[in-house]
């Protein structure tokens, strides 16, 4: 039996003994990230992201230092420095034929607009269906998808032309409208999204208690997939409201084009008409202004959807 001058002097050096020091695991050190311990960030990375950013916006900064300056400003003073004329050229623009440039504005709000929206819809139920349906050709068809991917829009606008011609649609807005439908690149990211973000279960649990079909679809997937969609409708949306090709050869009146081929004309017309160069860059600028606000406003879906995904 030991004694208590034993035991006591065991415990002094239980307590003197210093402690072993062990490393942090991973979620430790993610959890001290996350109550406010400050990483050091990667110098390099760091420098090539500011690069490309500056990269970016430099053209845009451009603009808006080219739109505060009059013709006579335009190719005599110095390419960055401001000038105080934005809003005289604002009025001009708006004076223009009568307020062209506002329809052309009109006009493309119409083709971005209901084109995404039309697109993410047959984009999201097509996904659905390669994701969650088996079917005779179903590997067949998802590899066309593929190849219509890699096949650049540009080429495709003579045949559409063509198609449009023979059922009389060209020069109106479903000549526009219809051919941005279909978006190849939107149904393949349906598709990867559905297949990650929609469990097969709870379809199956829905069919067992007797829904349909388009009842599942629209009520159970359809929630599901959103922060998706919501990607897919901004890039949609984006590369309808910067189309140049399409609308250049299926419209000839101008009463129809949308700000891109609008404002083209109006640059082929700046080499007569040298003051017709600040409309053009004072348009290009106002063209960007609803991009910008429409990546303001759809990026909280993004955080939600990343935040969602950190806690399944």
């Amino acid at each position: 039996m030991t004694s208590l001058a034993e035991t006591t002097e065991s415990s002094r050096q239980d307590v003197a003994a210093p402690r072993a020091t062990s490393k942090p695991s991973p979620a430790k050190r993610r959890a001290n990230k996350d109550n406010g311990i400050r990483v050091r960030p990667s110098v390099l990375s760091t420098s090539i992201l500011i690069i490309g950013a500056i990269y970016c916006l430099f053209p845009v900064f451009w603009v808006l230092m080219a739109s505060t300056k009059d013709g006579s400003e335009l190719f005599s003073t110095f390419t960055l420095a401001p000038s105080t004329h934005l809003w005289d050229n604002i009025v001009e623009l708006t004076q223009y034929r009568n307020g062209l440039y506002w329809r052309w504005m009109l006009n493309t709000a119409l083709y971005a607009g209901v084109g995404a929206l039309a697109s993410t819809y047959i984009s999201a139920m097509s996904g659905y269906v390669l994701a969650k349906f088996s079917f005779p050709g179903k590997g067949f068809v998802f590899k066309v998808l593929l190849m219509g991917v890699l096949v650049p829009g540009v080429i495709l606008a003579i045949p559409q032309y063509f198609l449009m011609a023979e059922i009389g649609l060209t020069n109106t807005y479903w000549a526009v409208l219809l051919p941005q439908i279909i978006s190849p690149y939107g149904i393949y990211l349906a598709r990867i999204y559905t297949a990650g973000s929609v469990p097969t279960e709870v379809i199956e649990a829905a069919r067992t208690e007797g829904a349909k079909e388009l009842r599942i679809f629209h009520g159970i997937a359809l929630p599901m997939m959103m922060p998706g969609l919501v990607t897919i409708f901004l890039f949609q949306f984006v590369a309808v409201w910067n189309n140049f090709m399409l609308p250049y050869i299926m419209l000839g009146s101008d009463t129809l084009f949308p700000i891109t081929v609008g404002l083209n004309g109006l640059l082929n017309q700046g080499a007569t008409v040298p003051a017709l160069y600040t409309l053009v860059i004072t348009g290009a600028l106002l063209s960007i202004i609803p991009l910008i606000a429409l990546f303001l406003v759809l990026q909280r879906y993004w955080k939600v959807d990343l935040a969602a995904g950190a806690v399944k």
